[in-house]
């Protein structure tokens, strides 16, 4: 599909995503990108301890990291979301993953 962004407009509801108001302290999400796999665990506060990919091959993990939101892998961004598949999650370090192709959601309360 060409991202025209008609295109992004009209599909953006059709995502497979984990919008950030749907989280709570103790959930966690873990990806699987084209490179990498990380994890995302949201805290007390409501914040993000992000580890795994290139914060792990950088020997930072864990990190406490804002998420911007998810992108078409331009400047267009989609900043209610964690995660969404087909997208390019990028943090408040800038760095961007490369593209989600599976997203495991983890409440806390399925948690044991």
């Amino acid at each position: 599909m060409k991202f025209t962004l008609e295109n992004i407009i009209s599909n953006v509801d059709n995502l497979h995503q984990v919008k950030k108001a749907d989280l709570h302290p103790g959930d966690e999400v873990q990806l699987q990108t084209s490179n990498s796999m990380y994890l995302i665990k949201v805290d007390e506060n409501g914040d993000y301890i992000v580890s795994g990919g290139w914060l792990d091959k950088m020997a930072i993990a864990p990190a406490k990291l804002s998420i911007n939101g998810c992108t078409w892998g331009g400047s267009v961004i989609k900043t209610d979301i964690v995660a969404a598949c087909g997208l390019y999650l990028e943090f408040s370090n800038r760095l961007v993953t490369s593209k989600i192709k599976k997203i495991y959601y983890f409440p806390r309360s399925l948690k044991n």
